[in-house]
């Protein structure tokens, strides 16, 4: 054999390599590319990521073509070396010697390396190689054709679904999971309202309501004094209206349009009800996303929620389920919540009918929300007893202290923030 043929067969021998090397660069980078970023930059008319896109609406046919390509070059490869081998070294040295360094280059300079360049940069591998698999796609389409097809039986007899090849959208979950790696990326004010946002599906109304015993109203049969004065001194802008008892609520009145009556000194308890607007209930175990629809869809604020009975069970408001998401709404900065008084010692009086969300949510902390609603229900349901004051607890790893108690409810819970840590076992 001529030196010139000689030359000729290494130089395909190297260009057979970096082909191989092309094509498993070019499979690694379109599986390992963003898809949310591919279909971004698709959307802003980015002809590779079109190109990327397009050739991975069928995944079949893109590993496919890339297989033959691959598997072709480095058939046709090895049969060259082989050649080379036997002309330079004979049959019994040749073969063996040809088998096992084409076996370390390939290895190397067509996969291994190729490979892991195009899963640290995928975009700038798989993006120009679009430009040349896409037409490669075109001329092997045929052998693509029934390679796919052979290909897809088999799994179908295997009884894999190979029809649905769109399986890269999120559930709640993963989004949620999505949200919290973006920390550095999103700021963390947006991602606690992104979070807050996917949260509204699995929290519902009980978990943030006012419980009934905790509902401000306007009690019709009591002096029209003592209405004059609660009007004056509310911090709600709608009041429920109800005689003796919220279950004998009869409308839901708003502040501000007692105005008239109030400067015309026309405040009597027939015009507070002729005032009034009609009722709007609420199911209790409505999730908050659906809730928010529901307030939106009937131009509402407020809903009495009810239970299967029919029974009052408490009221929540638009402003509840928006505090899910943005955090409390409070005019003093330095507040952290009605309900949570911090002491000089470093704790924290809280009122046992403070909803676990919101006390998790302001104090960060992570006490269970499965079970009760409310502090208080946690306790009762952790000691199983009515506690008196001054019982000692810890729960959930934070030492509390029961301070009051009133109509066998804790009404006040001395909560120290420094959470219990068990020693480790030696």
């Amino acid at each position: 054999m001529s030196s010139l043929q000689l030359s000729l067969l290494f130089g395909s021998l190297v260009f057979l390599i970096l082909s191989s090397a092309f094509f498993s660069g070019s499979e690694t980078s379109m599986m390992a590319i963003n898809r949310y970023r591919l279909r971004h930059l698709a959307a802003q008319k980015h002809t590779g990521a079109m190109r990327v896109s397009r050739l991975l609406e069928r995944p079949d046919r893109l590993i496919g073509v890339i297989l033959l390509g691959n598997n072709f070059v480095n058939i046709l490869a090895s049969s060259i070396a082989t050649v080379l081998a036997i002309e330079l070294l004979g049959d019994e040295l040749g073969i063996p010697i040809a088998t096992l360094t084409l076996t370390v280059v390939i290895l190397i300079f067509s996969e291994v390396t190729p490979k892991t360049i195009a899963a640290l940069h995928p975009e700038k591998l798989a993006f120009p190689a679009s430009f040349f698999i896409i037409p490669l796609l075109k001329l092997l389409y045929p052998l693509v054709w029934v390679t796919n097809m052979l290909s897809n039986n088999l799994l179908r007899l295997a009884g894999i679904n190979v029809d649905n090849f769109d399986n890269q959208s999120l559930n709640s979950e993963e989004l949620r999971s999505v949200v919290h790696e973006a920390e550095g990326i999103i700021p963390k004010r947006h991602q606690q309202m992104l979070l807050g946002i996917l949260d509204l599906e699995r929290v519902t109304v009980e978990d943030i309501m006012v419980p009934r015993n905790e509902i401000i109203g306007l009690d019709l049969t009591a002096p029209i004094e003592v209405i004059a004065e609660q009007i004056a001194n509310s911090q709600h802008t709608r009041l429920p209206l109800y005689r003796e008892d919220i279950d004998n609520v009869v409308g839901i009145v708003h502040l501000r349009k007692l105005l008239r009556i109030f400067r015309n000194g026309e405040l009597t308890r027939e015009n507070l009800e002729n005032m009034a607007r009609d009722l709007y209930f609420v199911p209790e175990g409505t999730p908050l996303n659906t809730q928010l629809l529901n307030f939106q869809r009937h131009k509402r604020r407020i809903g009495l929620v009810v239970n299967e009975y029919g029974e009052i069970q408490g009221l929540v408001t638009l402003e509840d389920i928006l505090e899910e998401v943005v955090g409390e709404f409070t005019t003093n900065p330095d507040a952290l919540s009605s309900d949570i008084h911090p002491q000089e010692d470093g704790t924290y009086l809280v009122d046992g009918g403070i909803t676990i969300r919101e006390l998790n949510r302001i104090m960060q902390w992570q006490l269970p929300t499965e079970g009760p609603k409310t502090l208080n229900g946690l306790i009762l349901d952790y000691l199983e007893v009515i506690p008196e004051a001054g019982t000692s607890l810890r729960l959930e790893g934070y030492p509390l202290e029961i301070v009051q108690m009133a109509n066998n409810a804790v009404k006040t819970v001395r909560i120290h923030p420094q959470r219990w840590v068990p020693p480790a076992k030696t």
